[in-house]
């Protein structure tokens, strides 16, 4: 690796971080109904507006040793994660497009897509203003993808009918779902604010990998239900978030899509093979 690389990535990291830590802000504010901008960062506890030096992502929270520089009360471990985990994902993206704008849009979608899935897991909800950001961005997005990769108005108009065919087709396919869920359990099964990150998922990636954004976030939440179930750790009617899911099944599916969808395929085939040779 060269200077100049290790450079470039070390400003990447370093973006995503920062983003994180603005992202920790919007996970804590938007549902309370505060302002993003005003009041400036401080301490929940004795109010003492933080230091641009207390604020550096994830080395203040290891130089402060987690607590409060004013009135040494813990700080949790939680946003220090985010800034890293969003740090990661930002080089990680990219890595895979290098010197494009798909980065730059990537970027927004998964910054958009964290701060979803830990409000949700803190007080179930997701919020209008970020979903309704993640569908228009993404149709945007997928235009100035239509614009550049097929040329000019046609490829524009490709772009919009695709995006707009994701989130029409996440809208549905929620709503199908949480009404059978609903009628098989007799009770509410899914919230509103889960089709709407599906059409925000269908507006970003399309809806064949919306499809598989769904099918990895279901196998996930499986996978979750029944460990919490066999250690008593979730009731039989426990309700619990299911957008944290959703999210990790986007992020995977934007991430590794293709060579999953490809590795399905191949699966598929093989079994037909297997399949056809045991019958013959």
């Amino acid at each position: 690796m060269s200077w100049a690389e290790f450079l470039i990535y070390g400003l990447v990291v370093s973006l995503g971080a920062s983003v994180g830590s603005f992202l920790n802000v919007v996970i804590y504010r938007l549902p309370a109904g505060l302002s993003l901008l005003r009041p400036p960062s401080r301490c929940p506890q004795c109010q003492t507006q933080l230091q641009p030096y207390d604020n550096v992502p994830v080395l203040g929270w290891l130089w402060l040793k987690g607590k409060c520089r004013y009135c040494r009360t813990p700080i949790s471990s939680r946003y220090p994660w985010v800034e890293a985990i969003t740090a990661l994902l930002f080089l990680g993206i990219f890595l895979l497009f290098g010197y494009q704008w798909q980065t730059l849009g990537y970027w927004l979608f998964a910054s958009i897509l964290i701060a979803l899935a830990l409000i949700d897991f803190d007080v179930m909800l997701l919020p209008n203003p970020l979903t309704k950001l993640g569908v228009v961005s993404g149709i945007v997005f997928q235009c100035v993808l239509g614009w550049h990769g097929h040329g000019g108005l046609p490829g524009l108009a490709r772009g919009l009918t695709f995006g707009l065919l994701g989130v029409a087709a996440g809208i549905w396919i929620i709503d199908i779902i949480g009404g059978l869920a609903t009628l098989a359990f007799r009770r509410q099964a899914m919230g509103g604010g889960d089709s709407k990150l599906m059409a925000m998922i269908g507006a970003w990636l399309g809806w064949k990998y919306m499809l598989l954004s769904l099918f990895l976030a279901c196998f996930a939440g499986s996978i979750v239900g029944l460990g919490g179930r066999l250690f008593g750790k979730i009731g039989r009617f426990q309700a619990i978030s299911f957008g944290p899911f959703l999210v990790i099944g986007a992020l995977l599916a934007m991430i590794a899509g293709e060579h999953i969808w490809l590795g399905y395929q191949q699966g598929i085939l093989m079994f037909y093979d297997w399949l056809g040779m045991g019958l013959g």
